[in-house]
């Protein structure tokens, strides 16, 4: 029996993509990936495939090409419209055509449609891309290779959306891997989510190395990679040779420089932390936030872990600043009016509302509530710092972006995709034109870490004032092609580009000085270049400057009062003299030395791309995409061509009739929130509930039982010289240091609260009640160590 979530041919056989092989080469920062997707046509009729799959949002595609047994056939970067055009027409004659298009609506969803495969016959498409790596908290840089692309919601007044992908419970087709690095830094280690073989080296400096991805993967979750160099905080500049074929005095032509400022920062800048600003969270409550994390027994529901994490946040936030809570759906609502002052009374209030939240507020409609808290007045003194926790299924990403940016000097913008599938468009978006930090969470990573450090990051000095000055030859002059960087929280990195344009006679070498401040101390790093270089490196380096620079004229073409017309043929100029993707082009191949020409009705066929939410059908409704019934209008599905676009899912009406037709389960969910809360699990979410928003605790049996200990034996022990809330706030903190100092990024706030209660209330006696808070608790923890 064919599972309801596959795409079927009429013979019920698997849609026609059959393998996807993958070469990953990473130099230093920067990394080319090279797919390859290999199709047979099964059907006994001529056919389309049609193939939606997620890259990364900053990924440039720069060759796309189709071998069709012995013959190649390289796609050109064309203006898009005038490439659909061309596809139809081939498609329509006979001739075999490939059309690979970015998404209008959001940077990191593709659409590749395979036309006129005659029965039987087999193609083998590839794709390479380029992007920078991400950094990691602990300095690793992250490849991910997503497999998810979930359906991004689309409210019924919208006739707009992102290209429909269906979900598959079984994937037809595998995934190979091979990776190279090459770096001028010392490799340390690579680690990955999935099963590799061991890392072979191939010198003796451990610069050079390879690693397979285990066969036989099946390809249903994300491959993610983390390389570790020696030298992480190194700053670099390297130097790219242009193109010989490309005219001198074009980015292409040219040589193109990138420059990597990852700073360092000292332990006392990390200690550091403000105590004012205006605090907001804004939870996605969608019917996706019903489903689990991860495929584990013991996964939670991504609400219940979005809970969790607002109950941290809300007793690690500093007395007298200010915060507010938005959950958003179909529409929005927020705890208050506007943000309040941060008091026992308001954390308490809110934490009650926090524990009734539900998934339970239908679509993902993201931009009604940034709206509205971009009207409200900021607070002076206060500096605004938004949270956005989403899984990231929003249609309307640029739009969302836009937005973000316009407001990028009022506020910060931290985002957090929960879940596999969360558009790395939008979560590495807003942050990026929010001057934040974006984390994803996937497979088994807890929300509460990740969380907890972009709170420091909100609360840490960051480094300002950064300047780049140049310092070249007569005759020689560099052109900045990146956007102007304000700010880099601990723990993000930054890469420059810029056109290194005309000759020295003389001198071989520039240098560039760059420079910034970290908590009103100046730094300084000057690093020599060359102007002659002759390595080729594929122009890796070249293409990712066009792409960044594509990427500001797109946000410039939307802004207000913007040459739309004037910007979008500049954008579709420099697309194509670089070959990288765009919104406005889209790579075509025909192949015209096709000596027969394809007859018969053509068939569209959907390839299904691998979805998380395929949950066992009952986990995620009333919302989950199985009880949308999403599948259901794909199974079997066979349509006769019409034009290329011609089978498009009514997201729209889908969405609305499945809202409209779940009400009572809704209704029910509701009710059920009315009853009292689970207890918490987690001992250190049940201690930290427990604590006062001034950051002591209260001694009571509540909190003796997060001890292993009743009321009575905590309260007899009790340093006599003390009260007991001292008493209490000194026990908490040497049962977190002495038994959860694996969670610490979790509690540091917390902890770091209670020690300042403490010292506030000088106590006497206060050694003597960490000697017998140690004895109580069978440990040896320090006064030093405590903060106290």
């Amino acid at each position: 029996m064919v599972n309801c979530c596959d795409l079927v041919s009429e013979k019920n056989e698997p849609v026609p993509l059959k393998s996807i092989s993958v070469e990953l080469q990473v130099r230093d920062h920067v990394a080319s990936v090279s797919s390859c997707l290999q199709y047979v046509n099964e059907e006994e009729r001529p056919l389309e495939a049609v193939f939606v799959f997620p890259l990364p949002a900053d990924a440039a595609v720069c060759h796309f090409s189709a071998r069709i047994g012995e013959q190649e056939i390289v796609a050109e970067v064309q203006d898009k419209q005038s490439a659909r055009d061309q596809y139809d027409d081939a498609v329509s004659s006979g001739q075999q055509a490939f059309l690979l298009e970015e998404s209008e609506e959001s940077s990191d969803v593709f659409k590749l449609s395979v036309g006129c495969l005659s029965p039987g016959q087999k193609a083998s498409i590839t794709i390479v891309y380029i992007i920078e790596l991400s950094v990691q908290a602990d300095d690793a840089l992250r490849f991910c290779l997503p497999a998810v692309l979930n359906p991004r919601y689309t409210p019924a007044v919208s006739a707009a959306g992102v290209p429909e992908v269906s979900s598959a419970s079984v994937i037809p087709y595998t995934l190979s891997l091979s990776v190279e690095v090459r770096s001028s830094d010392r490799i340390s280690k690579l680690e990955s989510s999935c099963p590799l073989d061991p890392l072979e080296f191939l010198d003796a400096q451990h610069t050079h190395a390879t690693v397979n991805l285990t066969a036989g993967h099946r390809f249903d979750k994300d491959v993610e990679l983390f390389l570790y160099y020696e030298n992480s905080h190194q700053p670099s500049a390297v130097v790219e040779a242009g193109a010989s074929a490309a005219p001198s005095g074009s980015l292409m032509g040219d040589p193109a420089l990138m420059i990597s400022l990852y700073p360092e920062f000292p332990a006392d800048v990390m200690s550091s932390l403000a105590s004012r600003g205006e605090f907001i969270f804004v939870v996605d409550r969608s019917g996706s936030m019903d489903c689990k994390m991860h495929h584990g027994n013991d996964a939670q529901m991504r609400i219940e872990s979005a809970r969790d994490t607002l109950l941290l946040l809300l007793k690690s936030l500093p007395m007298g600043c200010y915060f507010n809570i938005y959950g958003f759906g179909s529409h929005f609502e927020s705890f208050f009016p506007q943000s309040v002052v941060y008091s026992e009374d308001t954390m308490e209030e809110a934490l009650k509302r926090v524990k009734s939240m539900s998934a339970d507020m239908g679509g993902t409609e993201i931009l009604q509530p940034l709206k509205h808290i971009y009207s409200q007045p900021c607070y002076p003194d206060h500096p605004r710092q938004l949270f956005i926790f989403t899984d990231g299924e929003v249609w309307n990403t640029k739009e969302v972006l836009d937005l973000v940016k316009r407001h990028v000097y009022s506020h910060r913008c931290f985002s957090f995709g929960i879940g596999e599938g969360a558009s790395t468009a939008l979560i590495t978006g807003m942050a990026r034109e929010g001057s934040g930090h974006a984390q994803f969470i996937t497979g088994t990573d807890r929300m509460q870490p990740k969380v907890m450090q972009s709170l420091r990051f909100a609360l840490q000095p960051a480094v300002d004032n950064i300047s780049v000055d140049w310092t070249v030859p007569e005759g020689v002059k560099v052109d900045m092609l990146s956007s102007s960087i304000n700010t880099l929280f601990q723990g993000q990195r930054a890469l420059i580009y810029a056109q290194i344009k005309g000759q020295s006679s003389g001198k071989k070498e520039g240098a560039v000085t760059v420079k910034y401040k970290l908590k009103d101390q100046p730094v300084t790093n000057q690093l020599q270049f060359t102007l002659q270089p002759t390595e080729d490196t594929g122009l890796t380096i070249h293409r990712l400057a066009a792409r960044s620079v594509i990427r500001s004229l797109e946000l410039e073409e939307r802004a207000e009062g913007a040459d739309a017309e004037n910007v979008r043929k500049r954008i579709v100029e420099l697309s194509v003299q670089a070959g990288v993707s765009s919104a406005h082009t889209a790579f075509i191949g025909i192949n015209k030395d096709h000596n027969q020409t394809v007859k018969g009705p053509l068939l569209q066929r959907r390839v299904p791309v691998a979805h998380m939410l395929q949950m066992s059908m009952m986990q995620c409704q009333p919302m989950g995409m199985c009880a949308l019934g999403f599948p259901s209008l794909f199974s079997g599905m066979v349509v006769q061509r019409a034009r290329p676009m011609a089978l498009q899912m009514d997201f729209d009406s889908t969405m609305h009739y499945s809202m409209a037709s779940s009400n009572s389960m809704i209704e029910s969910d509701d009710e059920s929130d009315q009853t009292e809360a689970e207890p918490l699990k987690d001992p250190v979410l049940q201690l930290v509930s427990l604590q006062k928003a001034t950051g002591c605790w209260e001694l009571n049996a509540s909190l003796a039982a997060v001890f292993g200990k009743t009321e009575d034996e905590v309260t007899n022990q009790k340093t006599a010289q003390v009260d007991g809330s001292v008493w209490a706030t000194v026990l908490a903190l040497i049962w977190l240091y002495a038994f959860k100092s694996d969670q610490q990024v979790e509690w540091q706030f917390v902890a770091m609260k209670a020690a300042s209660w403490v010292r506030s209330q000088k106590p006497d006696s206060l050694s003597q009640c960490v000697c017998d808070g140690n004895a109580l608790l069978g440990c040896q923890v320090t006064e030093d160590m405590l903060g106290i």
